[in-house]
């Protein structure tokens, strides 16, 4: 069912003002996470495929080891190939030799929830 030519623009009003208000939220969800490692996504599909290999011939002679082997080198080969690609480095963030670790820059997405929660509070009180 298309929606009405109301709801379509309600809709890119709401889009428009996602992408102003919450561009940490879009940039999260956008999957945008960096260049693909390719040679992991390569050995990830190659250990998925051992990984099956594996747990079918562990039902074929009966081995419930042989088969929880194979199940784990699917799974691990799974995770290997859907982890996000690497952030591509940035020049900026490097810290100098012999300096002290600094915080990272992004706060755990709570406190930024909370800090939006008590701007928000803080506007309507005014």
């Amino acid at each position: 069912m298309p929606l009405s030519e109301h709801e379509q623009r309600l809709l890119e009003e709401m889009e428009r003002n996602l992408y102003q208000n919450d561009a940490d939220f879009v940039a999260t969800v956008s999957g945008r996470r960096g260049k693909p490692n390719y040679r992991l996504i390569v050995i990830g599909a190659l250990l998925a495929v051992a990984g099956v290999a594996a747990l079918v011939a562990g039902v074929i002679v009966q081995q419930p080891l042989i088969g929880v082997v194979g199940f784990g080198l699917m799974l691990g080969g799974v995770l290997m190939v859907l982890s996000p690609g690497r952030a591509p480095a940035d020049a900026s963030s490097a810290a100098a030799p012999g300096a002290a670790p600094r915080k990272p820059a992004r706060a755990s997405w709570m406190d930024t929830m909370t800090e939006r929660w008590e701007r928000r509070q803080d506007e309507r009180g005014e």
